[in-house]
């Protein structure tokens, strides 16, 4: 089923999905999601070089099989900062989940409830706090924070979220400007959904602005001294991430001033392209962070598509892994229980690696030996570039409906 906001079309769908491949999703999600939203989900910045080597770098780390292990019945059962979760997969936050799905940020949290999951929702959203909070009650949940120019306005988002049952925040940090993302230039990406805390501050719903226009009413300027602030007004106890980290000089500096975590994110390929992949950073930053006199958790997020994945991550540092477009995805094509069978699946996926290992619980994996072998890096052009572009699927279901009140211009199959 689809429904209409302004003639964009948002999926309506409920239902379990049969999963084989995380990556087959993307492909699914084109016949739902229109054309420019879709991009807005599925590239990178520039080239995609450093959005297509997130994943292909987990290659560059291997996992050593145990024999005799006496073992069976692993778990995935975890703690994180006082929550008990049944999984160490994350819902990593994204903006406008409005683009896949009508029920938007309330579907995703719910189906991270289902899941056992740690959910995050974006600065960004489409539904309001409070919709996720009368949705999912005490679950476990944290704020991602894009910071204002504004106090008044971060005042507000997060004394909001916190009365909202969200018992942490993730500052980004690595996102002061958009990046150089091509398929939003190609195919004229706005916001087609309002965004509620816009909607709130000042009556602008956020709608129909270019994602470089909303990082431009953001702070381009973030430093040690925001950590601080943030704890003013949140409360010395609540939780304070630093997310988009990727080397360790910049993890010391964030836990120098107060930090209670890491985020170690390049925002999935999306800002600087030609950066390093999360996982081959992770073991530099982990180190960095272990050794320090205030050692605090790490979570890694960026171009995770296999249980193997999460595996190699746990084991190289992290505590807890993030996704992001593979939810979107379920999403679009399931709704809540689309986003619970996405994260069941690297479940499933993690525990035959768990069982192949010996490992019965989380925390053997964090101490599973993991090999390294170098690699040499691959090059190529934007996955939009009109060299390799390939036709888009044009369904009944994708389309902007037109003669409506007030037409959509974002997500129309337009090109210059």
């Amino acid at each position: 089923m689809t429904v209409y906001y302004k003639g964009f079309p948002q999926s309506t769908r409920e239902k379990k999905l049969n999963i084989v491949n995380l990556n087959e999703l993307e492909n699914e999600a084109k016949y739902l999601i229109p054309e420019a939203a879709y991009y807005y989900i599925a590239s990178g910045s520039e080239n995609e070089w450093t959005w297509r080597n997130n994943t292909q770098a987990f290659n560059h780390f291997q996992i050593v099989p145990r024999a005799l292990t006496n073992r069976s019945n692993p778990s995935t059962d975890t703690t994180f900062m006082g929550m008990d979760l049944k999984t160490p997969v994350m819902i990593s936050p994204i903006a406008c989940n409005g683009i896949a799905h009508a029920e938007a940020e309330v579907d995703v949290a719910k189906g991270a409830k289902a899941a056992g999951a740690l959910y995050s929702m974006s600065t960004y959203a489409n539904k309001s706090v409070e919709d996720v909070q009368e949705a999912v009650g005490k679950s476990p949940r944290f704020f991602q924070l894009y910071l204002s120019k504004n106090w008044d306005f971060n005042k507000m988002v997060i004394t909001d979220a916190l009365k909202a049952g969200f018992s942490g925040f993730f500052l980004t940090v690595d996102a002061t400007v958009s990046g150089y993302r091509e398929a939003n230039l190609r195919t004229h990406f706005t916001y087609p959904v309002p965004l509620a805390f816009f909607n709130k501050w000042s009556g602008g719903k956020g709608e129909g602005q270019s994602v470089a226009e909303m990082y431009a009413s953001s702070a381009q300027k973030i430093g040690p001294e925001d950590i601080k602030k943030i704890k003013e007004i949140a409360g010395a106890d609540v939780p304070v991430f630093v997310k988009g980290v990727e080397c360790a000089e910049d993890a010391f500096y964030a836990v120098g001033a107060g930090a209670d975590g890491i985020v170690v994110s390049n925002h999935g390929g999306r800002q600087l392209d030609g950066g390093p992949a999360t996982i081959d950073v992770l073991p530099e930053i982990a180190k960095e962070v272990h050794h320090s006199d205030h050692r605090v958790p790490i979570i890694l997020d960026s171009g995770v598509r296999r249980g193997s994945h999460v595996f190699k991550a746990l084991a190289l540092g992290a505590d807890l892994v993030g996704i992001g477009r593979p939810y979107l995805y379920g999403l679009a094509l399931g709704g809540a229980q689309g986003v619970e069978s996405v994260i069941d699946q690297l479940n499933k996926e993690l525990l035959i690696d768990m069982q192949l290992t010996g490992c019965k619980t989380i925390e053997d994996v964090k101490h599973a030996k993991i090999d390294h072998i170098s690699y040499s890096a691959d090059w190529g052009v934007s996955s939009t570039s009109p060299s390799v572009m390939k036709p888009y699927p044009v369904t009944k279901e994708n389309q902007i409906e037109k003669g409506s009140e007030a037409d959509a211009e974002s997500g129309a199959s337009e090109h210059e």
